[in-house]
């Protein structure tokens, strides 16, 4: 009797073991911020279907063969592999997946890692990978197999069936309002995010998109009287957010850097004023953020960009060419042809191949900021008389995982050669890997080094009149910039000219490098209130 009861409760035991792999396989969580996972206790609908479906085919048609859970087991690794993604990425990015727009740039995304990261990890990542990928068919494979077992089983049959028709009904109760909802708590179905990309798709390809742009142009033609001859550099600094103030780590790494910024504005005669803006991403794609800004459109969807770019608008560098200014756009990330580039109309752009550098490799992005800037200004800014410039730079050293960030060179002649740094700076920078578990400081340094080099050109370029817009992209992804934040970046404006200031500042700008906390307007709006301060 004592037999029979121990050889029951390890038969039961396995078979409870069994569906609880299978219920784990698409009902598990995030720990946020990391990659690990854990479970909440929650039940999985499709699994309740699927083990009740399995159930009735073995007892009414033919027992479950070697071919059959094999095939579901491999169902369920790809579904499991898009729970992962789903409950993943939003601790990452601050944002959930979608598959037509983020397919197209994974090639671009992997190539990045591959080139940041050292060989050995990369080496360690694949083979890690497919070693889960393995575990996790196999593990599935096993529990199905147990589950086969016991449908053979007419006890167990019956009760393992009558369980999961009991768990339907719970599940579809919920959805008719029925106290039962509260019994028990059920996972989202993976198959609902499946659906959903599916009819995003549909509809792109159906071309029935829900973003339709305006016909209005809110550019307008605005004169710039305030300008006189001045350069317009409008900066994006990449993943530069609200965290900068928010976060005591970082805000404290980068302090120094801000105020030795305050005070090369202060002793070249400028004056800074500051606001935050809502971007319209998080965590990355940028071209939102630049096309909202260059276009005075609201830009929030790839679907909304890629329309944008099959028509003519004007934009912020054909405004100011119209006045007189050369377009002009600095993009050291920029490595192969960029047919934007004629949509916005810029007259020339520098790319990587164009800006040539030939020293030391900071990780995937490879050019130190501080490089291009230099560069840019001995071939734009070097030659009296000129047409103002109108400068569109994307800055990419800040750009994620953030490390190695280059050394700043106070010798910006020296920068343009092929031996930019000191050997010992430059050991020093190049040991500092990405720290994929605490990105924060490896963040902060990045901005300190954007605010240093800039502040060092402003000094260099003492007696040049200059507006030069500082505009935060997106936040960085969720595992620097916190769980549920503000989509909030910072906007810093340096002018020499005190009608401008004060422009700004009636439009909701503070003196001085700190925003006040509220956002003021939106990106899209952003362009518009400056456009506005320059004209009247």
């Amino acid at each position: 009797m004592i037999r029979f009861n121990i050889i029951s409760i390890r038969r039961w035991a396995g078979l409870s073991l069994a569906l609880f792999v299978l219920n784990f396989a698409l009902t598990f969580h995030n720990v946020w911020p990391t990659l690990a996972i854990t479970t909440r206790h929650e039940f999985s609908v499709e699994i309740a279907v699927l083990i009740l479906v399995l159930a009735l085919y073995s007892r009414f048609i033919r027992p479950l063969s070697t071919r059959i859970l094999t095939v579901t087991a491999l169902l369920l690794t790809a579904m499991t592999i898009a729970r992962y993604i789903e409950v993943t990425a939003p601790a990452l990015f601050g944002r959930r997946i979608n598959l037509y727009w983020d397919a197209k740039y994974i090639p671009h995304v992997t190539e990045m890692l591959v080139e940041v990261a050292n060989p050995l990890m990369v080496t360690l990542i694949i083979t890690g990978g497919l070693l889960a990928l393995a575990g996790i068919f196999t593990s599935l494979r096993l529990a199905l197999k147990r589950i086969s077992t016991g449908l053979a089983n007419t006890v167990e049959q019956r009760v393992v069936a009558t369980t999961m028709g009991l768990m339907i009904i719970i599940f579809a109760a919920g959805y008719s309002g029925l106290p039962l909802q509260r019994v028990i708590m059920f996972s989202i179905p993976i198959t609902k995010t499946y659906w959903q990309q599916a009819e995003f798709i549909a509809t792109v390809i159906a071309d029935e998109a829900n973003d339709v742009l305006p016909d209005t142009e809110p550019l307008g033609n605005f004169e710039l009287p305030r300008l006189g001859n001045a350069d317009v550099v409008v900066q994006f600094i990449e993943s530069y957010g609200a965290v900068a103030f928010d976060s005591p780590i970082v805000s404290e790494i980068i302090a120094a850097s801000h105020e030795q910024f305050a005070n090369t504005i202060k002793n070249t005669d400028r004056r800074v004023v500051s606001a935050f803006i809502q971007s319209p991403t998080f965590g990355g794609n940028s071209w939102l953020a630049h096309s909202s800004f260059m276009t005075g459109l609201d830009i929030k969807h790839l679907s909304t960009y890629d329309l944008l770019l099959t028509q003519d608008r004007p934009t912020m560098a054909s405004r100011f060419a119209a006045l007189g200014y050369r377009p002009v756009a600095l993009m050291p990330g920029l490595r192969a042809e960029w047919p934007e580039g004629m949509f916005y109309k810029f007259e020339d752009i520098y790319g990587a191949k164009k800006l040539n550098y030939n020293g030391p490799e900071f990780g995937w992005w490879r050019i130190p900021d501080q490089f291009s800037l230099a560069k840019l200004a001995e071939s734009e800014m070097g030659n009296d008389p000129r047409d103002p410039l109108f400068l569109f730079f994307t800055s990419i050293s800040s750009h994620m995982p953030f490390r190695p960030t280059p050394p700043y060179q106070q010798d910006w002649p020296r920068i343009l050669s092929d031996n930019p740094f000191e050997k010992q700076a430059l050991d020093k920078s190049l040991s500092l890997l990405p720290e994929w578990k605490n990105m924060q400081p490896g963040y902060a340094e990045t901005l300190a080094y954007t605010f240093t080099y800039i502040s060092g050109f402003l000094s260099k370029q003492q007696d040049r009149d200059l507006v030069w817009i500082i505009i935060g992209d997106h936040q960085p992804p969720a595992n620097v910039s916190g769980k549920d934040v503000r989509w909030d970046v910072p906007v810093h404006i340096v002018s020499e000219n005190s009608e401008i200031i004060a422009a700004l500042l009636q439009s909701g700008f503070t003196e001085g490098m700190t925003p006040a906390n509220l956002p003021i307007s939106t990106m899209h709006e952003l362009p518009v209130t400056l456009l506005t301060a320059f004209t009247q």
